[in-house]
């Protein structure tokens, strides 16, 4: 592989925006001029779809339909900004492991030579809900410089985030940190605020950036937009453009603490009494 170029993932439980924050900060860095490589691994395929207005054949469907003919023309393909999508695709619900397509894409891409290739940045977005090693092939194979996780204050997407950094810390090693810090997304409160800042405390980690819940970008990923193009002038796309000179310029990877399940109660049980005192 190319070290020379940024590489990063996006990790978090399925709903909570990742991918739509993955899909926007790769459309803000190519439009910045940045040569852009972003690699869906979400089954759900929805970072690739904003940014090529339609779902792109996947590279475990090409696999099965062209095998050794399979070329780069087959599973690349240029979107908005002129990113370059690939999709890894997965099995049909309820059958087979849906981290035979994250092992699946960077095998087929290392074997194109396509790392090598003239990228500024190579963008992962991957699903956090399940804790299969195959969700883990990018930390494990060294394919990233470091991992964001969104998150919201909900108990699951909290619990999710946890058990992504229980993974990270099987995969760093005190001279390669892994963990770049946590992306608060959908915040509606001040309370909200409150629970993800004690969890950021209680894991010894750090925010990165604060998006606000908002209906403009649900409706820009509708319409198979993202919102650096549906309204580049709103306040939100400037967040996110920020967001992503940001994690290329600025962001090592830090240090994090991942919670055992005692801990975890605490902090459930710190959210709980924090809105009884509200309410």
């Amino acid at each position: 592989m190319n070290l020379d170029n940024k590489r990063i993932a996006f990790y978090g439980k399925g709903g909570i925006g990742k991918s739509t924050i993955a899909a926007n900060v790769s459309a803000a860095l190519s439009k910045a001029g940045k040569k852009v490589l972003h690699i869906g691994c979400d089954p759900k395929s929805d970072s690739t779809r904003i940014l090529m207005k339609r779902r792109i054949p996947t590279v475990l469907k090409t696999l099965k339909e062209k095998g050794e003919q399979l070329n780069q023309a087959d599973i690349l393909f240029a979107g908005v900004y002129g990113v370059t999508c690939v999709e890894a695709g997965g099995p049909e619900p309820g059958v087979g492991c849906a981290g035979m397509g994250i092992s699946a894409v960077i095998e087929t891409l290392e074997k194109l030579d396509v790392f090598t290739m003239d990228w500024d940045l190579i963008v992962y977005d991957v699903l956090g809900d399940v804790v299969c090693g195959g969700f883990s092939i990018p930390m494990r194979r060294q394919c990233v410089d470091a991992v964001y996780i969104v998150t919201s204050s909900e108990f699951m997407s909290l619990y999710a985030a946890n058990n992504i950094l229980k993974g990270i810390a099987h995969y760093e090693t005190p001279a390669q940190k892994l963990f770049g810090g946590f992306i608060h997304n959908r915040w509606m409160s001040q309370t909200d605020k409150e629970v993800v800042d004690q969890f950021i405390q209680m894991t010894d980690s750090r925010l990165i950036a604060s998006i606000e819940q908002n209906q403009a970008i649900k409706l820009a990923e509708y319409q198979r937009n993202t919102m650096i193009e549906a309204d580049p002038q709103a306040s939100l796309s400037q967040v996110i453009e920020t967001l992503g000179k940001d994690l290329f310029w600025e962001v090592p990877a830090c240090d994090s603490r991942p919670l055992d399940d005692d801990a975890m109660e605490a902090l459930f049980d710190f959210v709980s009494a924090r809105n009884q005192e509200i309410s």
